[in-house]
């Protein structure tokens, strides 16, 4: 098969990422700014970037601050950027990093810049908590007040229900179906046990483990080196490696108690980190002296009823991918997948691998292709490395492209399943 070349490729130079750590644990104190500031600097000093050089800046975040609603303006303020960089924060719920990393890559297809640095950042130990609309209003009206009188009077009127605040969850606004529960009733639908989710994520667990033994995560991440209470953090924390079958079969099902098989060993722990990577064109990667981890080859951005089995995406998005980069399914050496949980990573396994799926809803005659299990997330994935939502693209991306320079592998493809019925799919090269 051909390969055609893009008029300007668009080259992933490096990359940096926090530790992923489990939110209300080590990195519990740092805001998501603070945790996007201590990657992209990390990222400046090992790629030794001359920031005048940085065009512009895009970065993902899905539940963002009242306090610093742009999170990518904080960072491209650091003393190291000059001030002048334009700076964009997006929000494509567990796809933001991936978002702003091809929001990135267009601008340098189109020749608005050349430099651009993107990724994403999540603390979910620091989410904003809300509380009633009746609440609000007083809360504004007393600020208006002009006397004792007038504020005690609507303090007066206040009910213990006013001040109870809303618990934040993580569900469909057009469905309110949670995820957990969008994974469940997939799990149901596409015959997927509770001993394959249970398998599933004991693999990512010993994966992840020996890339940590292996020192493979160590080029990736930027450690947290204060001294204090929490100490130095410089690992994931969500990585298990005593994780076993038996203790995973304990658990009890988390979000249909009764017949369920969905549990939190199956599924991606709320986490804190960021991550961020560092695209040039080609061009002006060979000008500066950077030899590029891979080029972007294609990317595709999908959508489906989210009433459907919103977390479907990546089965629609690849082989959208794979047409536009002219590249089949069997060239692909190397596969990163998002594991929100075990039942939606199989589902998605099963409809890559059926002929019939592929009839039914791409319209194509043959299956999209077959997974090889040794090339399918080598090093573990979000079950065991944890998922700070806006921060998980920029993870893969880098973690794809440092272990296809690793293996010398020619095509890569990375998939993400988002909120509402999203996914996405890119195809890396290296050549």
């Amino acid at each position: 098969m051909s390969h055609s070349r893009a008029k300007h490729r668009v080259a992933i130079v490096a990359g940096c990422r926090t530790p992923f750590a489990k939110s209300g644990t080590s990195l519990s104190h740092k805001s998501a700014v603070d945790l996007a500031c201590l990657a992209v600097v990390e990222l400046i000093n090992r790629s030794n970037l001359d920031c005048t050089n940085v065009s512009q800046m895009f970065f993902g975040q899905v539940v963002a601050s009242p306090l610093a609603p742009n999170l990518a303006r904080e960072v491209s303020l650091l003393p190291q950027f000059p001030r002048t960089i334009p700076a964009i924060t997006v929000n494509a719920a567990c796809a933001s990093a991936n978002q702003a990393i091809v929001l990135g890559h267009d601008q340098i297809v189109q020749g608005q810049a050349d430099v651009v640095v993107a990724g994403g950042a999540e603390s979910l130990s620091d989410i904003p908590i809300l509380h009633s609309k009746r609440l609000s209003q007083m809360l504004v009206k007393m600020s208006r007040s002009k006397t004792a009188l007038e504020k005690a009077k609507l303090i007066s009127s206040f009910q213990p229900r006013d001040v109870l605040p809303i618990t934040p969850t993580i569900s469909e606004p057009s469905t309110g179906e949670t995820m957990g529960e969008a994974a469940e009733r997939m799990a149901k639908v596409n015959g997927i046990s509770r001993e394959d989710q249970d398998r599933f994520a004991l693999r990512s667990h010993r994966l992840a483990a020996a890339a940590m033994r292996n020192g493979k995560f160590a080029t990736d991440i930027a450690p947290l080196l204060e001294q204090g209470a929490q100490g130095p953090v410089v690992t994931d924390n969500g990585i298990r490696p005593d994780t076993s079958l038996e203790g995973l079969a304990r658990l009890e099902p988390v979000f249909d108690k009764k017949h369920g098989t969905v549990t939190a060993g199956t599924s991606s722990p709320l986490t804190d980190g960021a991550g961020a990577v560092l695209l040039m064109s080609e061009e002006k990667a060979i000008s500066l002296g950077y030899e590029p981890l891979a080029f972007v080859k294609s990317y595709s951005f999908v959508a489906i009823d989210p009433g459907d089995q919103s977390l479907m995406g990546p089965a629609f998005a690849i082989p959208q991918a794979l047409e536009r980069a002219g590249v089949a399914w069997s060239e692909i050496g190397l596969v990163e997948m998002h594991e929100a949980f075990a039942a939606q990573v199989l589902s998605n396994i099963n409809a890559i691998e059926s002929k019939q799926w592929a009839q039914d809803n791409l319209g194509a005659a043959e299956r999209i292709g077959e997974v090889d299990w040794e090339n399918l997330n080598p090093m573990g994935g979000s079950i065991a490395l944890g998922h700070p939502f806006g921060a998980t693209g920029a993870r893969m991306t880098l973690m794809l492209a440092t272990e296809m320079k690793r293996r010398d592998v020619q095509f890569g493809l990375l998939t993400t399943c988002a909120q509402g019925g999203m996914g996405f799919a890119m195809i890396l090269e290296r050549s």
